[in-house]
């Protein structure tokens, strides 16, 4: 059984938007924190946004004001609003869950059991 599926990955230009979406099996999505990675080539994971389930949310700083994560309640489903985007955003972006605050996740993502398969974001200069 797969807990997370991910959408929305592909290319965007500068300054552009991409939404990410994660699809999350009720018994995880009603019960955990919810938090979007992204890793670079060769890098460990880095936590982006984490958002728990009663509606708690944490940004990276390198995101703030550029990026909203989101839950919707009736899909199951995490996204990631991606706004203002940099080339240096291009990456494989994952969906994790985890029994965590949303800060300490963002922290400790070693710490997630649950991942998602992964979407690449590629933005162009």
């Amino acid at each position: 059984q797969v807990d997370l599926v991910e959408s929305g990955g592909g290319s965007a230009q500068a300054g552009g938007s991409l939404t990410l979406a994660c699809r999350v099996s009720p018994h995880v999505y009603s019960s955990e924190c919810l938090a979007w990675f992204r890793q670079f080539p060769g890098q460990e994971r880095e936590g982006v946004a984490a958002i728990d389930t009663d509606g708690s949310i944490r940004y990276a700083d390198f995101v703030k004001g550029r990026f909203t994560i989101s839950r919707d309640d009736a899909k199951s489903t995490v996204y990631l609003q991606m706004n203002s985007l940099k080339p240096e955003d291009s990456a494989m972006y994952y969906c994790a869950a985890a029994n965590l605050a949303p800060g300490l996740f963002l922290l400790a993502g070693d710490r997630a059991h649950n991942w998602g398969q992964g979407t690449r974001v590629t933005v162009s200069s």
